[in-house]
């Protein structure tokens, strides 16, 4: 039988139109993913899958932090402009928009109980906020810099707080003031985590440590050696057995009493950004651009354990106060036996003050929830009390042939870069006067002198260096003045076949640029005329030329890919229907130029810098063609 990995890449994807700025796993499940782009759009996965299942709008700037509820069933995303929408899943709807931050959301969280919601911001400032009184009851001060990330206690009495000021801090909600703060680490505390039953707190830090500190006395109790990399982020096991740390293509697993790594794996999920556990793995997930990466660990075949420690089943008649088998007092987890309106008392408040100005809309109108996979959306979000996810199956390794295809060594290819500064494969020397061979000095520790020229003979040889390429040029105008006769003229499918029948990819590269800017302009028409066109274009050495095809077959898979999918799947079956027959042999066609294209694109992925990175985006969305 054949061994098999302990992790392994589950999925990639391209999971909005612009780049992705933030990424949140839902802790419960372990299967739900939401991303936020400069798209403004909030998106929802289920992890494992390659279709969105549901897009959220409405925000005005970029959506920079997501944050799922603790059953799943809403999520909170803070924007660019200090501004945070709530969003009932099951619903599919807008449950509130809260402004009163002055710079981006970097991070959130929900209360336990679910009422409240904190947000830690650029602004230096950490806000409560009552969801039912569509408003902030409550701002903590005290941190110098951005507020990394805040995570509210198992019991929902404190809020803890990593900032960029290397500081980490405790705040009472029911004294609303610090009760504490550490100061321990020496760079940018970048998580903060609560064990789920003791009174523990882990923290992770840039400076490369994992520190872990008793939440009784308030001191350290151990602290992890310098780490190859900054810790990204860290996430308690559900039961307590250890602590996950994700850092730059990498993850450790940590034991606090005393303090070390129990496990250690060599990841190539780049920038984690996030780490939850379902079952028997542990998923993580990052971003790069507009993709999303998600990574698969066997849990079963990792060390969480170590000499010396004690596991920590919750006792089943707690006594008063609980305490943990390491003898560390236990959070009181259960929800308190008082309506909502006395809860929300018994946490200090401070008079409403006039919100920020906002750039958001006053009416929820414009907040719109798009579900884009019906079935999968009332899979997932809908009837969710049904759903047994301890039954749930685990994610399945590739298989041995897809792996081999993926880590196959691909030649880099020859490409001519677009910053150049000289022309590609001309020898500058042709464009300038040539010395005599009798110019050559005798004494080689003199410069050569040099033949005197009169300006005749000199502007002759630059003349006959210039005559080619003033012909080139000539000859492309000729042809662009061509396709713009045509074009304004009102047939755009005519002066793309022109230019097409010109045989030049130097015009046919001005085409396209123009074309992008312009999407409506493209038709299915279109698509079967330069679908092999922009083939060619890939194939060229020159990066301008690759970066402009790259760019229109976007437009093309975007706009397109689920119209030739659809078509290409259901032919038309009997009668009479022109339109769909037609339809149906301009999508098959370009299906079948898509396939060429796809076939190009893997050989081209491998590459370094940005060209390859596109490369891969595209291979991403040509493989949708499949599903």
């Amino acid at each position: 039988m054949a061994a098999t990995k302990r992790a392994w890449k589950l999925q990639e994807f391209v999971a909005h139109g612009s780049n992705v700025n933030c990424l949140a796993l839902g802790y419960k499940s372990g299967r739900v993913m939401v991303t936020g782009g400069e798209d403004k759009k909030v998106n929802m996965w289920a992890v494992g899958k390659p279709n969105c299942i549901m897009s959220l709008s409405g925000h005005t700037s970029p959506v920079d932090c997501v944050r799922f509820g603790n059953a799943e069933e809403l999520v909170v995303a803070g924007s660019r402009s200090g501004s945070l929408k709530i969003w009932d899943l099951e619903a599919a709807k807008i449950v509130r928009t809260l402004t009163g931050h002055k710079s981006n959301i970097r991070s959130l969280d929900f209360h336990p109980y679910g009422e409240f919601v904190a947000s830690g911001s650029m602004d230096t400032n950490i806000k409560l906020w009552d969801v039912r009184r569509k408003g902030c009851i409550f701002t903590y001060k005290g941190h110098t810099d951005a507020v990394n990330c805040i995570r509210f206690s198992p019991d929902g009495r404190w809020i803890a707080s990593a900032g960029e000021d290397s500081s980490l801090k405790m705040w009472d909600l029911t004294a609303g003031k610090m009760i504490q703060e550490f100061k321990d680490h020496t760079g940018p505390v970048t998580g903060v985590e609560f064990h789920p039953n003791e009174f523990l707190l882990a923290s992770g830090s840039a400076d490369r440590t994992v520190k872990f500190w008793d939440l009784e006395t308030f001191q350290l109790v151990s602290s992890t050696g310098g780490e190859s990399g900054a810790v990204r982020c860290i996430f308690f096991h559900p039961e307590g057995k250890c602590l996950f740390g994700g850092s730059q293509d990498a993850l450790r697993v940590f034991a606090w009493e005393p303090g070390r790594c129990l496990d250690a794996f060599s990841m190539g999920w780049g920038k984690v950004a996030d780490i939850s556990v379902a079952s028997t793995q542990l998923i993580g997930a990052s971003f790069s651009q507009t993709n999303v990466s998600v990574y698969i660990v066997d849990l079963n075949r990792t060390q969480m354990t170590g000499p010396g420690m004690v596991s920590q089943p919750a006792p089943s008649e707690p006594v008063k106060p609980p305490m943990s088998a390491s003898g560390r007092r236990m959070f009181i987890t259960e929800r308190p036996p008082t309506s909502s309106t006395k809860k929300a008392s018994e946490m200090k408040t401070e008079p409403e003050e006039e919100p920020a100005p906002s750039n958001e809309p006053e009416d929820d109108s414009s907040n719109v929830a798009q579900i884009e996979n019906a079935e999968d959306y009332r899979e997932v979000f809908q009837g969710r009390a049904k759903i047994d996810h301890s039954k749930t199956k685990p994610y399945k390794q590739p298989a041995k042939e897809q792996r081999a295809k993926q880590e196959a060594p691909v030649k880099p290819a020859t490409i001519v870069p677009a910053d150049r500064n000289k022309p590609a494969d001309l020898n500058m020397d042709e464009f300038l006067p040539k010395r005599p061979d009798s110019a050559v000095s005798a004494d080689p520790r003199r410069p050569p002198a040099v033949q005197e020229q009169s300006e005749e003979d000199v502007l002759t040889g630059l003349h006959k260096g210039h005559q080619s390429m003033c012909a080139v040029l000539g000859n492309r105008h000729r042809s662009l003045e061509i396709v713009r006769a045509l074009w304004t003229s009102g047939d755009i499918k005519t002066s793309v076949d022109s230019a097409v029948g010109m045989k030049d990819l130097a015009v046919m590269v001005d085409l396209l640029n123009v074309l992008i800017l312009k999407h409506s302009l493209w038709t299915l028409d279109l698509c079967t005329v330069l679908l092999p066109q922009i083939q060619e274009l890939l194939a060229s050495k020159y990066e301008g030329y690759c970066h402009t095809a790259c760019n229109a077959l976007k437009i093309i898979l975007r706009s397109f890919s689920s119209i030739i999918k659809t078509n290409v799947k259901a032919p038309p079956m009997g009668g009479v229907d022109i339109s769909r027959e037609e339809r149906y042999k301009k999508c098959k066609v370009c299906h079948g130029h898509l396939m060429s294209i796809r076939g190009l694109v893997e050989k081209k992925q491998s590459m370094s810098g940005k060209l390859g990175s596109t490369f891969r985006e595209l291979q991403i969305m040509l493989n949708g063609l499949d599903d």
